[in-house]
């Protein structure tokens, strides 16, 4: 039935199509505040606008990069303009125009590069030294000179938006004028200040709802624009004051030395200094998905593109908004992020409840206004009408009205972004940011983690512990410089030493105590700190041999390669990576005496058995090899066979404490996790086994054995896959993708290189890695896992859960309410022909139920028992049987209460007098709003008695439960010429909070009528059955 009904209100959480988008906001009908109700939902049409805006610079972009500088002019329809060097620049030391830096970039204007003698030049045109880099102190003066790397953003909204936005409210104002009419029609009627009561309390509710309203709404923009600022961090390195440093990217200026590295996003226009086949993405600014190679004659690089492959410097010479990306920048977030399924879902609830509540609160005011004028008739007085009159019909409105604002459960999709912003905050604390608002609430859905090893199970904090080399296998401890040169000859130490220092993309640096820095990857700094142990020197190794061509790692090639001039002439190859993979590279060994020698088949299967054994004890394996080649080889590729095999090195990366424990959470929660690793399959099974991954049937695979199965083996094989070994990122993604349309999973998956996007980008949530992943992985995740610790995933899985289990609970609240509120007024109306609740009335109920609420019960803290429950499916409805039951017993409650006290009241409570009728009013409105108040508590549990566990803890809930409370005290005892209530003695204020507090002793009853549950059949690898939905369970 739900699915029938809200059929125009399904949405895929991620890749949205936009005709998905316009098709469920074609369908909502019934809004009362537009402006409030869709502030989080992208404006298609702004979106639209922007893209358009987009696509002329990147056309304009592609017309620089493409056809170059003349095809530049004639667009901008003007000659080359000439540039006048300010005084300031001059006597700040600095000799060219800073348009005219942007505009060679920009450009690509290798003539006006070659008149200014190059990157050479323009460095010290700008005063900068290519080796030391910008001096600190002269920072300032090059921001007032040159700009800030930063962009133009939209200013943020002020408290006082909020609120008018909150009086755009259709209700409200129908209300207010109501309310202006009555007191214009009351004070003449009733007199001063009578006549004045009414009016002025629909006023001040009124004006007590919008500012609870714009309150809370203020305080969700601050959290989004915290997190916002976060996501927007990113540091990259330079060389500054000769030393190589980590910076913001919003601090760098023009003239700092930046380094890139696979996955960077390249900070600001510049020029190449120098670098190793360095290939960049300019995709996200010129549109072409063709990459370029930027070397010494193509120089140029643009902000906002990427590194694809290699390694280089640049000298940095336009930032912030003088550079294209700038521009861009001010396109890419118009139309607001697109709202989350659920959200969507929740405008649907929205739209039909707000359908009945509109008929009802039609035919309430159709039912009183009529047997009004039967009344009228029946006493001859339909010709004889005075202002009273006009009044009391003005009322029989203002109630209608009210009903409807009541019955339209606009904080419902609100209560979603209520929810994601608690989460997101508090996820933020926890080392997890949250890019994308749907990411956090599917996340409560996955029922499968696709994980990396290293740095996520593991410490990344790596340190050689083993080596075999010279045909010997060496622990290292202690002093390790002494063991080796024990035990190998100084030739091998040196071979050994030229391949650490020479073939590494790290560096060390000299911190200011003079005590070395490693800089660079967990493994490479591994293997420098051996070098280093062994008594090598970095700078003077470097100093020694020229590089001449480098092949970085990636993770498809699983090594990395150099050339190098040897100083007494020759050239060598070297190369380090995937143990096998350079084992069968190899044809010769150094040994013992650094001699090379041929490596026969019985050697190499000792090594491999060396490379298992290693592997076997949670180490990594590393081979080095190298191989000296002819000099007419240079322009040619880097070798890739007839090696000599130096030394096998075992890396220790331990798992990270609370690992298991987690790994276990997620088993409970029937979360499959698999390990998707590039390791030797011997390490990664015996970390998958360490962290409780791989059971006892050992179902784990290798990549070149995954791609080269058939769909059919694939099918039958991916259920049982726990550890994928040596795993290219095309298998991850073949993994993923298969897992989703195959047997439906909702999947999360980590990434941190480069070629993990794609992987990202399918899989339904994408958990890039803060510490160890790049940008580009960064940028194609929903999550960014700020400590790379896997513990931190399954606290994201735990705040999804909550999400989506406490927007249950505020649903079930609220329906509860619109419920009982609608059948009441409605009832009341046409048996007696007056509705017990004013509007003043149903305004605090309203806002009880709505705003209050929404705190209350959309921002609790998860609890453990929630990881101790299946995931909710795709598909499967949201509000539950076990909701409908609640809402439907509690009701039946509530209108037997109720409806007892409106028809015999008076007699069962011997009220008497001139004001029975308004005690006994006061008494029914007081019972109604107890009846929320504990109901409320009620709906911390769907399935649970305990509805007490855990209240304590939730502090936001507990002040929304004493300020309603106090607040309806005040309403009644003090407030009473306004809100139509008389002060009660303390029997009926006892007797209201009993008739509240019985609703618990009601839930009790109602929970334990069985429903029936959706029970999942899934099978997961632990051997054990997904565990059931029940009682016993959050």
């Amino acid at each position: 039935m739900e699915r029938k009904l809200l059929k125009d209100f399904e949405l895929d959480p991620k890749n949205t199509s936009d005709e998905a988008l316009q098709r469920w906001r074609s369908a909502v009908s019934i809004v009362k505040n537009p402006r409030r109700r869709f502030r989080h939902v992208a404006d298609l049409a702004k979106r639209s606008a922007a893209e358009l805006k987009r696509r002329k610079i990147q056309e304009k972009i592609r017309v620089a990069l493409y056809v170059q500088k003349a095809a530049l002019q004639f667009i901008e329809a003007g000659g080359p303009p000439e540039y006048k060097l300010p005084d300031e620049d001059r006597e700040a030391g600095f000799s060219i125009h800073p348009d005219e830096l942007a505009s060679i970039v920009r450009g690509h204007d290798i003539k006006g590069l070659k008149i200014h003698r190059g990157v050479e030049g323009i460095a010290r045109k700008i005063c900068v030294s290519l080796n030391e880099g910008v001096i600190t102190k002269d920072l300032p003066i090059r921001q007032k000179i040159y700009g800030f790397n930063s962009f133009t953003e939209k200013p943020s909204r002020t408290f006082l938006m909020f609120v008018w936005e909150s009086l755009h409210d259709l209700t409200l104002i129908i209300l207010m004028v109501c309310a202006v009419v009555s007191i214009g029609v009351g004070i003449p009627t009733e007199g001063w200040p009578k006549g004045l009561y009414d009016g002025l309390g629909i006023i001040l509710s009124i004006v007590l709802v919008v500012m609870v309203t714009a309150i809370s709404d203020y305080k969700q923009s601050l959290e989004f624009k915290d997190l916002d600022s976060e996501k927007k961090k990113i540091f990259i390195q330079v060389t500054r004051d000769g030393k190589r440093q980590k910076v913001s990217i919003y601090d760098l200026v023009v003239g700092d030395i930046v380094h890139l590295s696979i996955g960077d996003q390249v900070p600001a226009d510049g020029i190449y200094i120098s670098g190793y086949s360095l290939l960049i993405d300019e995709s996200s600014l010129s549109g072409e998905s063709e990459p370029v190679n930027v070397y010494e004659e193509k120089p140029f690089l643009l902000s906002g593109t990427k590194v694809q492959d290699g390694s280089g410097k640049m000298l940095v010479t336009t930032v912030g908004m003088r550079t294209e990306w700038g521009k861009l920048m001010e396109t890419l977030n118009e139309g607001g992020e697109d709202e989350t399924p659920l959200q969507v879902k929740l405008n649907g609830v929205a739209t039909i409840i707000g359908k009945i509540g509109l008929t009802f609160a039609v035919l309430t005011f159709l039912i009183l206004l009529g047997r009004y004028l039967v009344e009228k008739a029946l006493n001859n007085e339909f010709t004889d009408w005075s202002s009273s009159d006009a009044l009391t019909i003005l009322n029989y409105f203002a109630t209608a009205v009210t009903i409807i604002v009541v019955a339209v459960p606009e904080g419902l999709p609100l209560a979603v972004t209520l929810s994601l912003a608690f989460a997101m905050k508090k996820l933020m604390e926890e080392r997890a940011l949250v890019r994308h608002l749907s990411a956090c609430e599917t996340m409560g859905s996955a029922g499968c983690i696709c994980t990396d090893k290293t740095g996520t199970l593991t410490t990344n904090h790596m340190a050689v512990v083993k080596v075999w080399i010279s045909e010997k296998s060496i622990d290292i401890k202690g002093n390790a410089s002494d063991l080796l040169k024990s035990e190998i000859s100084e030739t091998v130490l040196g071979i050994l030493l030229q391949a650490i220092f020479q073939n590494t993309g790290s560096e060390v640096v000299k911190d200011d105590s003079g005590k070395n820095i490693i800089l660079g990857t967990p493994t490479e700094s591994a293997l420098l700190e051996f070098g280093l142990l062994l008594g090598g020197d970095f700078d003077a190794q470097r100093r020694e041999f020229k590089i001449l061509k480098v092949e970085p790692f990636n993770s498809v090639r699983k090594k990395m390669s150099v050339l190098v001039a040897l100083p007494k002439g020759g050239v060598r190859a070297i190369c380090k990576g995937a143990s096998e993979i350079i084992l069968r590279m190899c044809d010769k060994i150094v040994d013992c005496n650094g001699e090379s020698v041929n490596l026969s088949e019985e050697q190499e299967k000792d090594i491999t058995d060396v490379i298992n054994g290693f592997a076997s004890g949670a180490l990594r394996t590393l081979c080095l090899a190298f191989k000296d080649v002819d000099d007419t080889s240079i322009e040619n590729s880097i070798p890739d066979s007839g090696y000599t095999l130096i030394a096998v090195v075992g890396i220790k990366d331990p798992v990270r404490p609370g690992v298991k424990d987690a790994v276990l959470t997620c088993l409970a929660a029937g979360i499959t996790v698999r390990m998707v690793t590039g390791d030797n399959i011997y390490t990664a099974k015996a970390i998958a086994r360490e962290c409780g991954i791989l059971t006892e049937d050992e179902r784990a695979i290798e990549g070149q054995e995954f791609r080269s199965m058939s769909p059919e083996q694939m099918k039958d094989i991916i259920p049982r896959i726990q550890v994928m070994a040596r795993s290219s990122p095309s298998d991850k993604h073949t993994l993923v993708s298969h897992l989703r349309k195959m047997f439906g999973e909702v999947v999360a998956v980590t990434g941190d290189g480069t070629n993990d996007a794609p992987a990202l980008h399918e899989a339904d949530i994408g958990l890039a890695m803060g510490i160890a992943g790049t940008e580009v992985a960064k940028e194609n995740a929903d999550v960014i896992i700020l400590d790379d610790n896997f513990t931190t995933i399954v606290n994201v899985a735990k705040w999804g859960r909550a999400v989506y289990i406490n927007i249950q609970k505020f649903v079930q609240f609220q329906l509860t309410v619109n419920v009982v509120a609608l059948v009441l007024n409605f009832a009341t109306a046409c048996i007696s022909g007056s509705a017990p609740l004013t509007a003043v009335q149903l305004l605090w109920v309203n806002m009880i139920m709505d705003t209050l609420g929404a705190l209350a019960l959309a921002t609790e803290p998860p609890n453990d028992g929630l990881m101790k429950r299946p995931p909710v499916g795709r598909g499967v409805s949201f509000i539950t049987k076990a909701m409908w039951r609640n809402i439907i017993g509690h009701s039946i409650y509530q209108l037997a209460v109720l409806a007892v006290l409106y028809f015999d009241g008076k007699r069962l409570l011997n009220l008497s007098g001139s004001n029975a009728t308004d005690v006994l009013n006061t008494l029914i409105f007081n019972s109604f709003v107890f009846c929320q108040v504990f109901n409320e508590i009620n709906s911390r549990d769907i399935e649970k008695i305990n509805v007490f566990r855990g209240m304590l803890n939730s502090r936001i809930f507990l002040g929304v439960m004493v300020g309603t409370v106090v607040f309806q005290v005040i309403i009644v005892e003090f407030l009473g010429d306004f809100a139509s209530t008389v002060p009660l003695s303390w029997q009926l204020w006892l007797l209201s909070i009993l008739l509240g507090s019985v609703s618990l002793l009601v839930a009790v009853i109602i929970k334990c009528i069985p429903v029936e549950r959706t029970t999942s059949t899934t099978n997961h690898h632990d051997g054990y059955d997904a565990l059931p939905s029940g009682d016993n369970l959050a």
